[in-house]
């Protein structure tokens, strides 16, 4: 669990990382360098969900590299989907993660959603329904790897 007392926001007790694949995690179905080593550390802290529609038909070899299994969710319906993953885990227990259109509304339920800039683009919905916006998916792990970034960032 990361705890964070957040002035202005108060305390945040997050347990679960959840994240998109395509655009945040891999391009073209490729998984970005150094994610394997990236998430493995956050998983001393954080309970990792992967969500994906599987769109380039690489999921299994992505698990396969982040020792995970992603949860598949329908085509069509996607954002609504993600979101519910959200409120099912709980969402004031949730850091949410992503970058395309159909990932707004899962980083609007999350207590703290992060949308991330990618090689395959920033969805203007995404932008707008995150706390955060970070340059790349490994500077947005790096953060929560020093979760007092996020408090400096979100203080009021």
């Amino acid at each position: 669990m990361i705890e964070l007392i957040i002035p202005g926001r108060g305390v945040y007790a997050l347990e679960h990382l959840v994240m998109d694949v395509n655009g945040t995690l891999a391009i073209d179905g490729q998984l970005l360098d150094g994610m394997p080593q990236r998430i493995a550390l956050l998983r001393n802290d954080l309970t990792v969900h992967l969500l994906t529609s599987d769109t380039h038909g690489k999921q299994e070899e992505i698990d396969k590299q982040l020792r995970l299994t992603a949860v598949r969710i329908s085509t069509g319906g996607e954002s609504l989907q993600k979101a519910e993953y959200v409120r099912k885990l709980g969402s004031e227990k949730v850091i949410a993660i992503g970058q395309g259109a159909n990932d707004a509304e899962m980083l609007k339920e999350a207590h703290i959603g992060i949308c991330v800039m990618s090689a395959e683009g920033v969805a203007t919905e995404a932008l707008l329904a995150a706390d955060l916006i970070m340059p790349s998916i490994a500077s947005a792990l790096e953060m929560l790897e020093n979760p007092m970034r996020i408090a400096a960032s979100l203080r009021k």
